[in-house]
């Protein structure tokens, strides 16, 4: 038996890979949400003032979504758990929820909307990857199975 990828193999890697950037931009969204009402002050000192910008704070939770959505939604098709989805409904409405109708009305509202709204999608994230190599759906690991 060999470990070659095969090429129905090339979905699901590129899934993952969705997942993973995905999670990590999730997670730094929520660094930044958290962090900025500390560091608001010194980003135009060190050329990052465009991180404090609505508009680029709004790109980014579009972005999040839409691949959170499709990277989630491809995960649940392979192994039909809904604990992933379940982390990252209410994380992908805190973000929106954060960016548009309440962004103006105060700063500490904004960010703790934000970054656990980051924090739940990162979550959602891993966990569509851990349940996603725990086991593929139909597949029985046992003593015959070269996957560990």
């Amino acid at each position: 038996m060999t470990d070659l990828p095969t090429d129905s193999d090339a979905p699901r890697r590129w899934w993952h890979a969705a997942d993973r950037l995905g999670a990590t931009a999730s997670f730094l969204c929520a660094i930044h949400c958290a962090a900025l009402p500390f560091v608001i002050a010194l980003l135009p000192v060190i050329g990052l003032s465009f991180l404090a910008d609505h508009r680029f704070e709004t790109g980014f939770v579009l972005f999040a979504c839409v691949l959170a959505s499709a990277a989630l939604y491809s995960g649940y098709r392979r192994h039909r758990r809904r604990l992933p989805l379940t982390l990252a409904v209410p994380g992908l409405l805190l973000l929106v929820l954060g960016v548009t109708f309440l962004h103006g009305n105060s700063l500490l509202v904004h960010s703790v909307l934000v970054t656990c709204g980051g924090l739940l999608v990162a979550s959602a994230h891993f966990v569509n990857l851990r349940v996603d190599r725990s086991g593929h759906a139909g597949h029985i690991h046992g003593p015959s199975c070269a996957h560990p």
